[in-house]
């Protein structure tokens, strides 16, 4: 999971500001590396590790002139997480192209050997992005083009999604040409577009993959491309769409759990309202234990919507008992176990007053490998609580992740073969209930009643792609046990 955005504005516009604002706002999308790529006649480029505000310091900034850019905060799930990882990635050839991605591909090592093979495009990094950005580079120097057209561009894409499998939505630029976006004929990936209409009724485009990026920015009217849609945004401003896959939109469901912000909409469904369905929905599973408790505390920060919910629901008191550090970056998304474990205690407080001698329900919007789950039962604990419940607002995580979050092996999830009861005992609580899948899918498409499929992979093992193999998920599990 990462996150992006790409702006093309009126010529002698300076878009950096706007794509440094953007990437601070999706910061929550990735911490490991930031980028940007812009155009002014010639590309500018400039990508490095570390969050945006190091990243991008006032030499930088000045360097990347341009009225048309593209931006990117990195979340590795492949590769080693070098700086040669790290995007927006560009070509030079044809026309000189830049892109940058979310997601994730299935079949980014045999695309390397046909890309090698046949065409005699060299892969450089580990970074499946170049496999698309090369394949797409490849459709367009196939054609005979004159003068570039908007068909060029699609067809393109149109063999991108032909030969590129898995999740990825992308936004790029082509030198001297436009802005263009497209999403994976299922999906999986968000990203919406919006413009924005200057003092002289001349207009801007953004392409983002959270709505709250275009809401800080500005702009309006804002779309979600649909699953196999793409678009290109030509100099002129002009928008030219097109429909090139047609398969069932299956959005990823732990978006709406976890990733994105709750002040954004993803497929027209709000987060903060999903988050508040879900936290409706556990109570009546809560009910059904029979347990009671004294007070609902939330883990900060993805759960707390639905904590309050829940709590309203059940008629139970609402305290904020655990203290975030605001400073410590988000423990899933860190690239290791270790790095999670030892910033969970430096993450988090709690206010001893709320715990102690009271039996206490701890709501966590999931419980993936137990290890911050096991940490807060313990913090718990030593604030004095008499019992510790612990409610996860998503279903059971068994499955691993093939499109882009960081669950690659069966192995590292604590509920894998494991019953709530078992669960409970091996995080230290007195008991564990989980939101069903059910409700998670309702919960959703309430908000959107015309998203009829999801990706709930994660959960349910089932891979909406449909051609991930066991074989595949062996190869992906040793990988990424030995870049652990």
């Amino acid at each position: 999971m990462c996150g992006f955005i790409g702006i093309l504005a009126p010529t002698g516009a300076e878009v950096f500001p706007q794509i440094y604002s953007g990437l601070l706002a999706i910061q929550h999308r990735g911490q490991d590396a930031a980028g940007a790529l812009t155009y002014d006649g010639r590309f500018h480029h400039y990508k490095a590790k570390g969050l945006v505000r190091d990243v991008f310091t006032d030499k930088e900034a000045a360097a990347l002139k341009g009225h048309m850019g593209i931006g990117h905060v990195r979340y590795p799930t492949v590769g080693a997480g070098g700086i040669e990882d790290a995007q927006p990635f560009q070509i030079a050839y044809p026309f000189g192209i830049g892109m940058a991605h979310n997601g994730n591909l299935t079949n980014f090592d045999e695309l390397k050997t046909q890309l090698s093979r046949e065409s005699h495009w060299h892969i450089n990094s580990s970074c499946d992005l170049e496999g698309i950005l090369n394949v797409f580079g490849d459709g367009l120097a196939r054609q005979e083009i004159g003068r570039l057209q908007p068909e060029h561009v699609f067809k393109a894409i149109g063999r991108v999604m032909e030969r590129v499998k898995g999740a990825y939505s992308v936004v790029g630029m082509i030198a001297g040409e436009g802005l263009y976006a497209f999403r994976d004929p299922y999906g999986i990936k968000p990203i919406m577009y919006g413009q924005r209409m200057d003092d002289q009724g001349r207009k801007s485009w953004c392409i983002a993959s959270e709505s709250v990026l275009l809401d800080i920015l500005d702009f309006h009217h804002n779309t979600d491309l649909k699953a196999g849609e793409a678009i290109f945004i030509d100099l002129a401003g002009n928008l030219h769409r097109q429909q090139i896959a047609d398969k069932p939109h299956s959005p990823c469901l732990f978006e709406w759990v976890y990733f994105a912000r709750p002040d954004s909409f993803l497929d027209r469904v709000s987060v903060y309202k999903t988050r508040l369905r879900l936290g409706e929905a556990m109570a009546d599973i809560w009910r059904a234990t029979g347990w009671s408790a004294d007070v609902i505390i939330p883990v900060p920060e993805s759960a707390t919507t639905s904590a309050m919910a829940m709590a309203r629901t059940l008629g139970m008191k609402y305290r904020e008992g655990l203290v975030k550090n605001r400073y410590i970056g988000r423990t899933f998304i860190m690239g290791s176990n270790r790095a999670r474990q030892a910033s969970i205690r430096l993450k988090l407080n709690p206010i001893q007053l709320e715990f102690e001698g009271k039996d206490v329900l701890l709501v966590d919007d999931s419980i993936v490998r137990g290890n911050t789950s096991r940490q807060i039962v313990e913090l718990a604990r030593r604030a004095g609580a008499r019992k510790v419940y612990f409610a996860s607002v998503s279903p059971p995580l068994r499955h691993p992740c093939v499109y882009g979050i960081d669950m690659s092996t069966k192995n590292e999830f604590v509920a894998k073969d494991r019953s709530p009861e078992e669960v409970a005992e091996a995080i230290g609580a007195d008991g564990v209930v989980y939101q069903t899948l059910e409700n998670l899918i309702a919960s959703v498409r309430e908000g959107n009643p015309q998203i009829q499929a999801t990706c709930s992979a994660c959960f349910s093992g089932v891979y909406p792609t449909g051609d991930v193999t066991e074989e595949q998920l062996a190869r992906i599990e040793a990988e990424r046990l030995v870049e652990r």
